[in-house]
């Protein structure tokens, strides 16, 4: 099981720990917004799986760039109605046939998955 731990430090700041790392989100731009590390934990997944596939295929890919944007919407419930991940790989040769295999692999990612199931998200509180 993974799991996380957010603490509030002030206004609209928090620290996250995950095992022995630890980053601030912070809503007012200070570090990453809540919505920035959303997006970057996709685009991170992401980047695990092109690594995974570039090993299992035995491919000496490095130094690739992955942007991930989201679009908004500007109605309630606000969540995102398109995120685009840019992958690129400009220097890295591969054929029509190796892209269309790596971008099927890649939809493996748990990130991906979890976004396209739509997951039960369940809150409890402690008082």
């Amino acid at each position: 099981m993974y799991n996380v731990e957010i603490t509030h430090n002030q206004d609209q700041a928090f620290t996250v720990k995950a095992g022995q790392s630890e980053f601030i989100i912070d809503a007012h731009g200070q570090g990453l917004t809540p919505l920035d590390a959303f997006l970057s934990g996709l685009g991170s997944c992401v980047g695990v799986y092109i690594c995974k596939y570039a090993q299992g295929a035995k491919l000496g890919l490095k130094n690739f760039k992955i942007n991930v944007s989201g679009e908004l919407s500007n109605q309630s419930p606000f969540s995102f109605k398109l995120i685009n991940v840019r992958i690129d790989l400009k220097n890295s040769g591969f054929d029509e046939r190796r892209q269309r295999a790596l971008l099927e692999f890649i939809k493996n990612c748990p990130a991906h998955n979890t976004l396209k199931g739509n997951p039960a998200i369940e809150f409890k509180l402690l008082c």
